[in-house]
């Protein structure tokens, strides 16, 4: 009896050891992360099915979805003046499928579609291709534009992926899509005179109203350049117009002294 509680002792102390150890056995072992997973830190994992329901993503991040052949798939994020946006996204097809066509739009923020200036916003994925690649390049943001233009002004954009002229065998079969958005800044090159009072922003409206603790007042979207929105005035257009001045000045004090010869012609005739 005594050995048997001895060995009943000695059993549930090693249990108990077990148990203490095991926490410390399971926190020394690697977890998995986004970033061992090949995601960017912090980017966005999910996509928006509407306009208003767009996943705001920073230029610069790469962003993944699922989701199933068939439905829109939606983005947003900023651009401001005098930048020249690149949106490109890759579609990551199931082994089996027949031919689909997919279709990146684009559009600012009064929902009006911007065209690209190139790049392969609609492409074709034959029978058993594992992905496809799409790319629109836009025109340069503008800060300020006639009310019936349709050049890109500075604000929210969004992107709208989507199958079109889908087969009815592929409804509904799961894909994986990426997307990334990056700038060119254009510069002075692309400057106007002129500037919008405020971005097209959604909820911008709002936030100016007087009323800022009501529920309207809440601003709807809080994605905005990195280092916030441009006042429009400032390019480097006036850099190069102070250097033409300064130019055009030394130019002419040049042009004055080779022709202003030696001075005023004497006065005394020449026989006297």
């Amino acid at each position: 009896m005594r050995i048997t509680r001895i060995t009943r002792a000695l059993s549930t102390s090693l249990l108990l050891l077990g148990l203490a150890a095991a926490p410390a056995v399971a926190d020394s072992s690697p977890s998995a992360s986004a970033s061992e997973d090949g995601g960017d830190g912090g980017a966005p994992t999910t996509a928006g099915t509407s306009f208003r329901t767009a996943t705001e993503i920073e230029q610069g991040q790469q962003a993944t979805a699922n989701g199933s052949a068939g439905d829109y798939l939606y983005w947003s994020f900023p651009a401001d003046a005098g930048q020249r946006p690149t949106v490109k996204a890759t579609v990551k097809l199931p082994e089996t499928h027949a031919a689909e066509t997919w279709r990146i739009d684009v559009y600012d923020g009064l929902r009006r579609r911007q065209a690209c200036q190139w790049g392969a916003q609609t492409r074709t994925a034959a029978e058993g291709t594992p992905s496809v690649e799409l790319a629109c390049v836009l025109r340069t943001v503008r800060a300020w534009s006639e009310p019936w233009a349709n050049d890109p002004l500075p604000g929210t954009y969004y992107v709208r992926l989507t199958a079109v002229n889908l087969p009815t065998s592929d409804l509904g079969v799961p894909v994986g899509t990426e997307i990334r958005v990056d700038s060119k800044d254009i510069g002075g090159a692309a400057a106007v005179d002129g500037s919008l009072s405020e971005p097209l922003v959604p909820g911008i409206a709002a936030k100016s109203g007087e009323d800022e603790d009501s529920e309207r007042g809440a601003v709807l979207s809080a994605i905005e350049p990195e280092d916030g929105w441009s006042s429009g005035w400032w390019s480097d257009r006036w850099v190069w117009t102070g250097i033409g001045a300064v130019l055009a000045a030394l130019a002419g004090i040049g042009g004055y002294a080779l022709t202003r010869g030696s001075g005023r012609p004497s006065r005394v005739p020449p026989g006297a």
